[in-house]
């Protein structure tokens, strides 16, 4: 197998979804937590990577081996166009599987164990997003998952990484005596959430937007996803409040002072975003229609992240 090849199974090019939530979470444990673990980061950054790429390549994997349309097979799965071996596809996925469960133990030696509980239900959800009799991504669950795991998971998990030192929330559990203790503040748990909402549903804009436009062919290889069941019509309508929503975090979030006054900027996305939503809805089901959700994933977090080192810029430079 090529790089080229590689590259285009584990779909480098979509990796952006899952690094916008760890520099957005990095950002605002400093910006609000004002705590950062670089070590423990970087090595995080790594394990997500792998784990993501892993998730993509189950992915291709298990769309390969179950479509009915031979069409799809052999021109549009990477499998099928590149004829590459299934036997050795499933090695890379298992060697990467293992590979980022090491570095996930590993860091939940350091981290405690919120962090194993929550990189479980993360690592669960994305192997059987794809695999298994039923995969979540054939349901009209893909995106709350695809949102849920990494506009929160992936956010939450770099929050608890960088205040390790100093936990902001502590589970305890005792073996001894059978019991648990957890403790935390409830601001800081609401605060997490607010300040997570629009990496969560931009990123179920992206799926949600690969639901809009291949319904079609999803029917023909027995995928029943959202769209399936709404229709195209009020996809696009959820397609557009979901990005709206994403707006009214960072105001939410400004109101109660979770976020100082330069996060506010990331408000001036609202024309271009607004343009995209409207050139989407014209489109779909184009295969043109899913650039505008990448378009939009990419220029509001963008601003989301520069909004929060100016955040930082101006704590430092008020004191």
């Amino acid at each position: 197998m090529s790089l080229k090849n590689f590259l285009e199974l584990v779909e480098i090019k979509t990796k952006i979804a899952s690094i916008f939530p760890y520099i957005i979470g990095l950002l605002f444990s400093l910006s609000y937590f004002k705590m950062i673990n670089i070590g423990l980061s970087l090595l995080f950054l790594i394990a997500m990577l792998l784990f993501d790429m892993t998730v993509t390549a189950i992915n291709n994997y298990q769309d390969f081996k179950k479509a009915k349309d031979e069409d799809y097979k052999k021109q549009e799965n990477i499998i099928g166009q590149a004829n590459l071996s299934t036997r050795l596809v499933a090695s890379i996925i298992l060697f990467m599987l293992i590979l980022s469960l090491f570095l996930g133990f590993l860091l939940a030696y350091f981290v405690g164990w919120l962090f194993f509980i929550l990189g479980g239900i993360v690592f669960f959800i994305g192997v059987f997003y794809t695999y298994g009799p039923i995969p979540l991504s054939r349901m009209p669950l893909g995106e709350i998952f695809s949102g849920g795991t990494m506009g929160f998971g992936i956010f939450a998990m770099i929050i608890l990484i960088n205040s390790a030192q100093s936990p902001i929330f502590n589970l305890n559990l005792d073996f001894t005596n059978d019991s648990f203790s957890f403790t935390g503040s409830i601001f800081a748990a609401i605060a997490m959430i607010i300040a997570s909402l629009p990496l969560i549903f931009t990123i179920a804009n992206i799926m949600l937007a690969n639901n809009l436009r291949d319904l079609d062919s999803d029917i023909k290889n027995h995928r029943y996803t959202l769209v399936y069941y709404i229709g195209r019509p009020n996809g696009i309508k959820l397609f557009q409040l979901l990005m709206y929503s994403s707006y009214l975090a960072i105001i939410i979030g400004f109101i109660f002072r979770i976020f100082e006054w330069p996060t506010l900027l990331s408000l001036l996305t609202f024309p271009i975003i607004r343009k995209n939503l409207k050139s989407h809805a014209s489109h779909v089901p184009s295969p043109r229609s899913f650039v505008y959700s990448l378009r939009n994933m990419v220029l509001f977090n963008s601003a989301y992240a520069v909004s929060l080192f100016l955040s930082i810029l101006w704590q430092y430079l008020s004191k």
